[in-house]
């Protein structure tokens, strides 16, 4: 049998015979109206076609019960994994998670600022560009509304909350590792523009030294303008694999995605890295990129805890979004690596 089909809150009112008040706060919350008036609304329900509208219910509360979070970068599985874990969070905590992307752009991630505040979100918890992020766009979406950094924390946002990784201790561990069963490693940077890539780097240098050996980075150079982290993984290795260079080494990269294209270039060369390998040639990773697992040779890299980084990111926005925090004393929470030992170090 067809059901009717209704469009609005007034029609439906008439149609069940309840005030569209109590019809509100039904969809706000079916145990706010009496136990009997709940039951009629929902066995009427089922006899009709309506979808309430999500910003009409909402217009006279307090709360639009959205978070705002903005992404650098859709096409990567580790902000992929990050989301999942917010908005696992964010629904547990009873919120409704809307996404934007920046693009790498500092234009589109200032508008996605701009597009929080104008829905009203409750709150946002924000993944930066890094220190060329539009400082103006953060400085009028902390005065309209609770937000925290996700991840990266640049220099230029010092007194806002911050959840994501302990980079000194998790490069330290895998650092560590490499020098136990290798060669020193050798660490393959990436043009210093990202903020985590300078911290990896800078853990590694300090690491390196307490150990007694000399940091060795190569790298850091921009080689193509359109290439990022595997197409540079693959050509600087490519070059160095090419003159003879580093193919019995340790080589250390400042995430998974630039380790993918060094084991690309490793076996354009004819280069099986791993423990079980003829040679010295190991390559690790930083972050456990779910694809890992499934490179050939798998990865051996450290895991962020990206589950526990999203569920202290929401939970800390909850608190703001509540008040029940301090003003202005902004709170850092540092979580630490694990390390993943596989194939191909």
């Amino acid at each position: 049998m067809k059901k009717q089909k209704i469009d609005t809150m007034k029609e439906l009112s008439v149609a069940i015979g309840v005030s569209r008040p109590t019809l509100s706060r039904y969809f706000q919350d079916p145990s706010s109206v009496r136990r009997s008036t709940a039951a009629r609304i929902q066995r009427e329900l089922e006899k009709i076609e309506y979808v309430p509208n999500f910003f009409a219910t909402r217009m006279n509360r307090k709360t639009t019960g959205l978070i705002g979070v903005v992404i650098p970068y859709l096409n990567d599985l580790f902000f992929t994994k990050l989301l999942q874990a917010i908005e696992i969070a964010a629904m547990d905590a009873g919120f409704t998670v809307i996404m934007q992307c920046s693009h790498f752009d500092p234009a589109i991630e200032a508008r996605a600022a701009e597009t929080f505040m104008s829905m009203s979100v409750d709150g946002a918890l924000v993944v930066p560009l890094g220190n060329q992020s539009d400082l103006r766009a953060y400085e009028r979406l902390k005065e309209r509304l609770p937000f925290v950094l996700v991840d990266s924390r640049p220099a230029t946002m010092p007194d806002v909350d911050f959840v994501g990784s302990d980079h000194l201790q998790s490069t330290s561990l895998i650092t560590e590792y490499l020098c136990r069963v290798g060669e020193p490693p050798v660490f393959l940077a990436m043009p210093r523009v990202n903020f985590n890539a300078m911290e990896r780097e800078h853990a590694y240098i300090d690491c390196m030294r307490k150990l007694g050996h000399e940091p060795e980075i190569i790298g850091t150079e921009l080689i193509e303008d359109f290439w990022y982290f595997e197409e540079h993984g693959e050509a600087v290795m490519n070059a160095a694999f090419g003159g003879g260079e580093l193919t019995e080494r340790s080589i250390l990269c400042v995430n998974d995605r630039v380790a993918i294209g060094a084991l690309r270039a490793a076996f354009r060369h004819g280069l099986v890295p791993g423990r079980g390998a003829k040679g010295g040639l190991r390559i690790a990773g930083h972050d456990d990129y779910p694809l890992c697992p499934f490179t050939a040779p798998s990865l051996t890299t450290v895991a962020q805890n990206v589950d526990e980084i999203g569920e202290a990111a929401v939970s800390r926005l909850v608190k703001k979004m509540s008040g029940n925090v301090e003003p202005d004393q902004p709170e850092i929470q540092l979580f630490n690596g694990a390390l993943k030992l596989r194939e191909s170090a």
